[in-house]
């Protein structure tokens, strides 16, 4: 692979992606996995549940994959058609090139997925920056769900100096070709079981493993750096107050990703939103404890008359 800039060709420096055969030989819920071809990539999708009902669109957030929903999207089924796809560069999705490697330009893939899929979700669900991408594609008017669940969604910036910071730091270890590298030689399970323990989540032995497959590939690796690199969250949070979009802000309590404050916040600045707190959970919340997000998601959808009955 290779990128044009200018005159000049450069290699691609991160084309360990995860392999379909190799690392997702016994990837949960294989057999409702598919490959799409739009927006120019070749997008992984799971699908569950009827088709003739009311769709559900579900998006990970950074540096997890498809995996991330293997115990919410079957019960969320018994309800929606869910679609959940890995995201572009995460999991067994192309990536984006650099250019489209934005806020805006995710949500515009995206966009252009579900109407290669054919789906009108009446519900989207995202977690962290998975949330920030459904935000925008609201705004944009590229979905008009009648719900926005968003689980600890990354959806306002650090505060003060790290709003700046932290960006940059992603940029500069994703322009770094030896960065997603050695982050992948380094991601033994000890070293992923600290990586999750440190978003304040606990998660089964199946779970940090999927993690680890992921992180072991430097593909993947420069995936989440790339997002996180061109993520412009300042003006996501000041365009939000026009999201009228009826929103529901999951929080774990135990999130030492995202203060959960944060959603209370941000719940002012909403017109149309509410908090669901979940004491004892961490940012993975929807991994740990599946069941008690799709009873508070599923009531919520039915409040709003987003579910069937």
């Amino acid at each position: 692979m290779s990128l044009q800039q200018g005159k000049r060709t450069l290699p691609l420096p991160y084309d360990d992606r995860p392999d379909w055969e190799r690392d997702g030989r016994d990837w949960p819920h294989r057999a409702a996995s598919r490959f799409v071809e739009a927006a120019g990539l070749r997008w992984h999708v799971q699908e569950f549940g009827d088709r003739q009902v009311l769709g559900l669109l579900l998006l990970h957030g950074t540096g997890a994959a498809t995996h991330s929903w293997r115990g919410l999207a079957p019960l969320l089924a018994q309800r929606f058609r869910v679609v959940a796809p890995d995201l572009p560069g995460h999991g067994f999705t192309d990536p984006l090139p650099p250019r489209r490697l934005s806020l805006p330009g995710m949500a515009e893939a995206v966009g252009d997925l579900t109407a290669a899929l054919g789906l009108t979700p009446r519900l989207a669900i995202g977690h962290s920056a998975g949330a920030a991408v459904l935000a925008r594609m609201c705004l944009d008017r590229r979905i008009a769900p009648d719900l926005l669940v968003a689980i600890n969604g990354a959806l306002t910036p650090f505060p003060g100096f790290a709003s700046f910071l932290f960006p940059g730091i992603a940029r500069m270890l994703f322009l770094n070709p030896v960065t997603p590298k050695l982050f992948a030689w380094s991601a033994d399970r000890a070293a992923v079981r600290r990586l999750i323990d440190g978003t304040g989540s606990r998660l089964d032995p199946q779970g940090l493993e999927l993690y680890r497959r992921l992180f072991t590939r430097a593909g993947h690796v420069s995936g989440a750096l790339g997002m996180m690199a061109n993520w412009d969250l300042p003006a996501l949070a000041r365009d939000l107050p026009r999201l009228d979009t009826r929103t529901l802000l999951v929080v774990g309590g135990d999130d030492k990703a995202i203060k959960p404050e944060d959603a209370f916040a941000l719940r002012e600045r909403l017109p149309s939103a509410r908090v669901e707190l979940l004491r004892g959970l961490g940012h993975l919340a929807h991994e740990e404890a599946p069941e008690r997000v799709a009873e508070i998601v599923l009531a919520e959808a039915a409040a709003t008359q987003a579910a069937p009955a």
